[in-house]
């Protein structure tokens, strides 16, 4: 059998919730090793012993099809549940399990274990704060609510999508910072200036830029032929903007092989941004 013929090993995100911390710790995990070899699904609201045997029966019947061990990254925080997963023929990986015991050992009391504490709404006010942002970045997207860059804390600047969308959705939604982003068109590389509505917010902008040819491709997906998606006028659009931001001393990322995650962690130490949610 090939490698392109191989049988892949499924790998399962459980969690008695979304699964949303199952997939960070276990894709973080797998980064270290050649994830084309894997198949990962996500179960989550895994939340009761029936649920647990259910998902158990169908995670040991893909480990039977493949031949290979099935891997299981969970956060549930059921004692019971944790223990009919870890009895099948899988390999059986809790973050509870590895964390809680010596954390209770040194506080010298037992956790609460109670379901869903992650991603709960444990405070009102971080809640409707995350509310707040993920509304302003709406309403101040590609350009569009100028006059309410003064409530920013970073505003994205850069050619037609380079990524500032995602990146200031997520800088809303994980840490409750209000970011704009304004597009950056070839009328605002004809002066030395920076664009009127960014000149009285110099210190909250913050570049983007991406490699031509991706960005290419990603226009192209769009709009196939045109002169938007053209890798001459691309080239331009990305040169342009780099003088742009060298310029005027406005700090910049490659987003070409980064992800959202880390670009907004930049974003933030650059600008010496603090999260304001949890």
């Amino acid at each position: 059998m090939s490698t392109t013929d191989a049988p892949l090993r499924s790998i399962f995100f459980l969690s008695d919730r979304t699964g949303i911390t199952a997939e960070t710790l276990g894709a973080t995990l797998l980064t270290q090793f050649d994830e084309s070899q894997f198949k990962q699904s996500t179960l989550p609201f895994i939340n009761s012993d029936e649920k647990a045997r259910t998902a158990l029966e169908y995670i040991e019947h893909m480990g039977r099809t493949t031949g290979l061990k099935p891997i299981v990254f969970s956060t549930t925080v059921s004692d019971s549940v944790r223990h009919i997963l870890r009895s099948g023929n899988v390999l059986f990986m809790d973050l509870f399990d590895s964390f809680l015991p010596p954390l209770e050992a040194e506080l010298e009391t037992k956790s609460s274990h109670l379901e869903g504490r992650a991603h709960g709404i444990a405070d009102k006010d971080v809640y409707e704060s995350r509310i707040e942002a993920m509304n302003y970045a709406l309403t101040h997207d590609d350009g569009v609510g100028e006059q309410g860059y003064g409530d920013a804390h970073v505003i994205l600047v850069a050619p037609s999508r380079c990524g500032k969308t995602p990146v200031c959705i997520y800088l809303a939604m994980q840490h409750g910072i209000y970011a704009a982003n304004y597009p950056l068109a070839e009328e605002d590389f004809e002066g030395r200036r920076l664009p009127s509505a960014l000149a009285p917010h110099k210190d909250k902008l913050y570049g983007l830029c991406i490699s031509a040819d991706r960005l290419h491709q990603i226009r192209s997906a769009r709009r196939r032929g045109s002169r938007y998606a053209d890798v001459g006028q691309v080239s331009y659009e990305l040169r342009q903007a780099e003088q742009l931001y060298k310029r005027h001393g406005i700090p910049f990322s490659d987003t070409t092989n980064k992800s959202i995650e880390e670009i907004a962690t930049l974003i933030m130490e650059d600008k010496h941004l603090r999260r304001r949610s949890f």
